[in-house]
């Protein structure tokens, strides 16, 4: 349901081409999550949990710590050009999904529901939401520079969890599943999480939360995966079988192309 993954399907010719590059992007992304720990633990053990608490950015200088005791100023330079250039082609890759999205999905064809003017008019609304979405995030990272990066982004997989990974397996699992099951699976999952979040320990209450000088929250887990997660597959649910919408033909086709490609390029074509 990241959208590191999701990108994918939208910058590659053919659906042969699609499967290869996610197969790619889930396993390199899964990789990665996994040195994640690999590199906590032996932070932990050469550096000591002591010397990376009272480093500037406390756990997130865990990593640079680690390479400078393994390989001095050499390693520590390296590890920091990687995570440098990591962090623009993620931003990148972030905002043009964002930009093309809104684009493409809100303005074309819910705005203009589908009667655009020109291309180039599409392209102009990209580039501003491409603006707006920077400056939030510029506004958003400064406001979070003192936290945790690792926990901040398991929060974000958390809202990907939530919003996106029902209605895509609904979608190639159920017959049944419909518009209205991906719209309450979606939005309300969406809904569900950022307010968990925002009423969390993570957000106020605690002497590590975003907000240590306030206390309104009363969602007790720090991560509210693990019931966000559940009551959207249960929104898609009960959305579904409040909506008559069912086209088995439509289905089988989606199916077909879903796990085969065939009919993809024709579909680009037209």
């Amino acid at each position: 349901g990241l959208p590191h993954v999701l990108m994918r399907f939208y910058t590659v010719p053919t659906a042969k081409d699609a499967r290869r590059s996610v197969v790619w992007a889930i396993g390199l992304i899964g990789l990665f999550y996994l040195f994640t720990l690999v590199l906590g633990y032996g932070a932990a053990a050469l550096v000591g949990k002591d010397k990376i608490s009272k480093a500037p950015g406390g756990e997130n200088s865990a990593a640079p710590l680690l390479a400078q005791a393994l390989g001095g100023p050499v390693l520590l330079g390296f590890i920091a050009a990687v995570a440098f250039a990591t962090i623009l082609a993620v931003v990148a890759g972030l905002t043009i999904t964002a930009s093309a999205s809104f684009a493409h999905d809100v303005y074309a064809n819910v705005i203009k529901k589908g009667k655009v003017d020109s291309k180039e008019a599409e392209v102009r609304v990209a580039r501003y939401t491409a603006l707006v979405i920077g400056a939030v995030a510029i506004i958003g990272g400064i406001l979070a520079k003192d936290q945790n990066v690792a926990f901040l982004v398991a929060l974000a997989f958390a809202v990907a969890a939530s919003a996106n990974l029902p209605t895509i397996l609904y979608s190639l699992f159920w017959k049944r599943f419909n518009t209205s099951g991906a719209l309450w699976s979606i939005y309300g999952g969406l809904t569900i999480t950022i307010v968990l979040i925002v009423f969390s320990p993570a957000v106020s209450g605690t002497p590590k939360s975003m907000l240590k000088t306030v206390d309104f929250h009363w969602f007790p887990l720090q991560n509210p995966g693990l019931i966000s997660i559940p009551l959207s597959f249960l929104l898609g649910y009960l959305g579904t079988l409040s909506s008559k919408e069912h086209n088995e033909d439509k289905y089988a086709e989606m199916e077909v192309r879903s796990l085969t490609g065939a009919g993809a390029e024709k579909a680009t074509t037209h």
